[in-house]
């Protein structure tokens, strides 16, 4: 029986043609952004250490990095000085993640939020000089500040509450729901993310030795699954939670990137699926999903249904994960294992198809 292939590859009008014309070339990509989704990021780790640590490592341009919840995690492990490396150990600290709780019952936020804080300080604590002097790559993290009044700090009832208020907000439409949550980038001090940012209510913060970790961590924090991070250094004061919550797959204005000589300003889009979803509450909005002429310049690869359904219990790894293993942790660990080597063979197809600049027929993005 023939192997199911592994990668798809979906591109944008402007991008297609390039693809149709060159290739794709290390040296025409300009963005990788790195999009929430928890688990499911996991398969893309085998493509990831290729891409940051061999295909785009020559590469002469500036690489701006945006990225949030476990992509700003993964990207920022792509600037550190042997990116492979850092990524398979950030592989494996996900993998291996356990927090105690009571029997039947969740773990606390407040635990789950000391555990991965003290990961988080463990990897970079002491390197965040080297995340932010890569001499070609820009890391930009996404998060999301409360901004009403019930989201300017978290608390028992108010959080809920206001939660309720973003999603009744984001239903009429996505700036509504910027009036309970903005979004904030927590950007190199070298170079700001160069994009419009006028689709969402935005704040643009120096990323800095002091903020590294606590801006990674709030990128990551679940509202109800970990506390929200209060008061990072050098930002507005209030709460913070998942960058995944106002930018869920980093939909942005790629067509707004200015031109550079001798680049095509491609995006290359390292995702799970072949869409992207505006914002975590906009799951159920199936027309905010469609590609435009924002997306014009976006190489998108991700796994193919096939692939997928080839992975332990048929599909990504997901949140769901937790409950269905329960206190059976060497199964989920097997599992997510298992498909982070599957994972693999993204890398290896993505290796054969940009060898030699040889021309690509892309899908048009769905």
């Amino acid at each position: 029986m023939p192997r199911v292939q592994a990668l798809q590859i979906h591109a944008g009008a402007r991008a297609r043609r390039v693809l149709r014309e060159r290739g794709l070339r290390a040296a025409d990509v300009r963005i990788v952004p790195g999009a929430a989704g928890g688990p499911k990021g996991l398969v893309l780790n085998a493509l990831d250490r290729f891409v940051f640590g061999d295909w785009l490592a020559a590469a002469p341009q500036t690489v701006h990095l945006p990225g949030a919840s476990i992509g700003a995690w993964r990207l920022a492990c792509a600037c550190l000085p042997d990116p492979a490396r850092a990524l398979a150990q950030m592989a494996d600290d996900y993998i291996h993640q356990h927090y105690e709780h009571a029997p039947g019952r969740p773990p606390l936020p407040a635990h789950v939020s000391a555990v991965f804080g003290a990961q988080l300080r463990l990897r970079f604590g002491g390197r965040e000089h080297e995340v932010l002097q890569h001499p070609r790559r820009r890391l930009h993290v996404f998060a999301s500040r409360g901004r009403h009044r019930l989201l300017r700090r978290q608390g028992r009832l108010r959080t809920p509450l206001g939660y309720l208020g973003a999603l009744a907000a984001n239903a009429a439409g996505r700036r509504a729901l910027s009036g309970w949550l903005e979004r904030v980038i927590f950007s190199d001090p070298r170079a700001p993310l160069p994009l419009a940012l006028h689709d969402y209510r935005t704040h643009q913060v120096p990323l800095t030795a002091a903020n590294l970790c606590p801006s990674i961590l709030a990128s990551c924090s679940i509202p109800f699954w970990l506390d929200a991070v209060h008061d990072i250094p050098g930002a507005p004061a209030g709460a913070y939670w998942d960058g995944g919550i106002t930018d869920y797959h980093l939909r942005l204005d790629y067509g707004s990137l200015p031109p550079e000589d001798g680049c095509a300003g491609l995006v290359l889009y390292l995702h799970f699926q072949p869409t992207l979803v505006p914002g975590w509450l906009d799951k159920a909005w199936k027309r905010r999903h469609r590609a435009d002429a924002c997306l014009d310049n976006v190489v998108l690869l991700s796994p193919t249904p096939a692939w997928i359904a080839t992975l332990p219990n048929a599909k990504l790894p997901d949140r769901s994960d937790f409950k269905a293993y329960g206190d059976d942790l060497a199964g989920r660990v097997a599992a997510w294992s298992r498909a982070v080597r599957e994972g693999g063979r993204l890398a290896d197809e993505f290796a054969a198809l940009a060898h030699g600049g040889r021309p690509i027929d892309a899908q048009p993005l769905p």
